[in-house]
């Protein structure tokens, strides 16, 4: 047997406990044939000696937004402006750069009041930058948007009478006039006139995306609500999911959540689903179709809004902060919780796993009660029921989680640039229930490493480095400073604990011979290095072919085509 490629000289953390290292590395048809001394004997095509290097299992971002953020990539980006005025400034360059079509929609990403001093903008001021030319700017929760009235008017919501949306709201001035802010199912009328987007438009999202999360290290993702809703970009948006895949342009593994509202009523056998009338895809299509490259994940339900938004649906009122009161303030649903849970038993009667956004603590309670109640009726499921985010999470909510085996989705990259405002928001009595990480894991619930990109900053060294230390942009500890994970653990979520919560640690997760060889080659150890942070992704491969190699790599490590059988010893080999 030859192999079709040989790490050697690698420190290679496997993230399986019974062989915990090893430093080299055998792959045959895109998986782990094996490790050390299980390669002697064997040669190679081609053998790679890393120089030292570290490899661990390829990185998994097991929540985030990847054609939303492709299209930002190609989008005004005004993350990186501080102050209204500037913002002002740059929008009003786009639209001097924007061609002669003066009605031609204006797309911008990013958005966020916290970079401007807790302000939004004037839609005045907005009017007068925009003229007739409609602007959607995203906020960087995706929870909330600004537009102006150009667009305001496209969709017959100008109107001080015009009735916000079941789940949403037109944020109005004390004279009931709009003031650009449209919050959660109200973006939908806005979204609206700009869907679908072309499947050659997403396929072009998916390739710039999947190529910057090479770049990370990232070699699998979830990609959390695709078809539908104000987070869907086109009613067949898994095709070109396939596209992309077929035509060499999706360059990571996606695991895809539909939205629950794409789900239809399955007319089946009585005996399929007692009990209720169940909801899925044509075909019978749910949650595990696929293959190791593209399948279908949960279906995905929005119980409630966001934090940073204080729209999260939570058991005590917010915190008044700044010019913000809150009196009364306790968030909502997304939709009537009897309906809520009449929809997610009709899809998990048909199959389907369920993910679950609950940020609030209140929301937490619906939703593990209905997935309880789901699973004791129709079983369990081979993919795990998650709970997106499990931001406000109680102390006894943590056993309800693990007795219900179900996974949750932290995401340590909001604490930087949003901590301090979730801090002032939530006041010190409930600061500890805020994205838990270690007691999730003392009480023996599944942690799945996630950045909820572009919400936040999706690089994984950076995501580590937040669990590990929790900083905030004023360099505070965020919420309970016990909360803080390890190094093994930080890595054990975007590796094997991700791997878990997508139901594919069978598959990949740790470096372990039979797995799929996805892994990341790093500078050094992030179990020892001082600042995770600061380390260089120098390799990214996805079944032993590589989706990113950088300079360094290249100056760093020596390939060459093995004549004769090779003794793995783990010495460091000499290139000819």
């Amino acid at each position: 047997m030859k192999l079709d490629l040989l790490l050697r000289n690698a420190e290679i953390i496997t993230m399986d406990p019974a062989r915990p290292v090893a430093s080299s590395l055998g792959i045959w048809q895109g998986r782990i044939v094996g490790l050390d001394d299980e390669l002697s004997g064997l040669d190679a095509v081609e053998v790679l000696d890393l120089g030292g290097a570290t490899v661990t299992p390829g990185f998994i971002d097991a929540h985030c937004h990847t054609t939303w953020f492709g299209l930002g990539l190609a989008e005004l980006d005004v993350s990186g402006v501080r102050g209204l005025e500037a913002l002002y400034v740059l929008l009003a360059g786009a639209v001097a750069n924007a061609g002669a079509e003066d009605d031609a929609w204006l797309f911008a990403t990013g958005f966020s009041q916290t970079q401007h001093g807790g302000s939004f903008p004037d839609i005045a001021e907005l009017d007068r930058i925009t003229g007739e030319r409609p602007l959607f700017m995203r906020h960087n929760s995706g929870h909330m948007a600004v537009v102006n009235t150009a667009a305001l008017r496209l969709a017959g919501a100008e109107s001080p009478s015009f009735p916000d949306p079941d789940g949403g709201a037109i944020v109005r001035d004390a004279a009931g006039q709009p003031t650009g802010l449209v919050q959660e199912t109200a973006q939908e009328l806005i979204q609206q006139l700009i869907l679908p987007y072309s499947l050659e438009d997403i396929e072009a999202a998916l390739e710039r995306a999947t190529s910057y999360y090479a770049s990370e290290g990232i070699t699998s993702f979830t990609e959390a609500g695709v078809g539908g809703g104000w987070i869907g970009h086109s009613p067949a948006e898994l095709a070109a999911y396939q596209g992309a895949a077929a035509s060499g342009r999706l360059h990571a593994r996606a695991q895809v959540m539909p939205v629950l509202d794409v789900l239809h009523s399955l007319e089946g056998h009585s005996s399929d689903s007692p009990g209720a009338a169940p909801v899925g895809l044509d075909l019978g299509i749910t949650s595990g179709f696929g293959n190791e490259y593209l399948s279908l994940g949960p279906a995905k339900v929005f119980m409630d809004g966001s934090l940073l938004g204080e729209t999260a649906a939570v058991s005590h009122e917010f915190c008044s902060h700044g010019h913000k009161d809150n009196r009364g303030n306790i968030g909502y649903f997304q939709a009537d919780p009897a309906q809520l849970r009449k929809r997610i038993e009709a899809a998990y009667a048909a199959g389907w796993s369920i993910a679950a956004h609950a940020i609030g603590d209140r929301a937490i309670d619906l939703a593990v009660d209905i997935i309880t109640e789901c699973q004791a009726t129709y079983g369990p499921r081979r993919i795990p029921n998650r709970i997106e985010h499990a931001s406000m999470t109680r102390p006894e909510q943590l056993v309800r989680l693990a007795d219900a085996g179900i996974a949750v989705t932290p995401q340590a990259s909001f604490f930087r640039d949003g901590g301090d405002g979730m801090t002032a928001s939530l006041g010190p009595d409930r600061l500890p229930w805020a994205y838990r990480a270690a007691t999730f894991l003392d009480a023996g619930v599944v942690v799945a490493g996630s950045s909820d990109r572009p919400v936040a900053d999706g690089n994984v060294l950076r995501g580590m480095q937040a669990f590990v230390d929790r900083r905030t942009g004023s360099g505070a500890v965020f919420g309970n400073p016990d909360e803080r994970l390890t190094p093994q653990q930080a890595l054990a979520a975007y590796t094997s604990g991700a791997a878990a919560a997508t139901g594919s640690l069978g598959e990949k997760g740790t470096l372990e011979p039979g797995k799929l060889a996805d892994f990341t080659v790093l500078s050094a150890s992030p179990l020892t290095a001082p600042a995770i942070s600061e380390l260089q992704v120098l390799a990214t491969a996805v079944g032993g072919r590589f989706t990113y190699q950088s300079t360094d790599f290249h100056a760093a490590t020596h390939f060459h085509t093995a004549q004769s059988p090779l003794v793995t010893t783990g010495q460091t080999h000499q290139s000819n």
